[in-house]
């Protein structure tokens, strides 16, 4: 997966992934490292907003559930 645009969660943490191999396999130069420490921040941003969007879904939804229980 090479600079296309991820669509879903999965697909960010795969690239993340690949980004952190390369960085460990120390077979990177300077300026390469520098691109995918970049590249890998931002995907870590958006991970981070979907896993934050998720939870506050899950969150609405477990109150919602226990209104309703508490209403019976």
């Amino acid at each position: 997966m090479t600079k296309k645009k991820a669509e879903n969660f999965e697909d960010l943490l795969q690239r993340l992934e690949e980004i952190s191999i390369q960085l460990e396999s120390e077979e990177v130069g300077l300026e390469k490292s520098v691109e995918l420490y970049e590249e890998g921040t931002k995907l870590a941003k958006k991970c981070y907003d979907i896993l934050r969007t998720a939870e506050l879904k899950v969150t609405k939804l477990k109150e919602s559930l226990e209104k309703d229980l508490n209403n019976d």
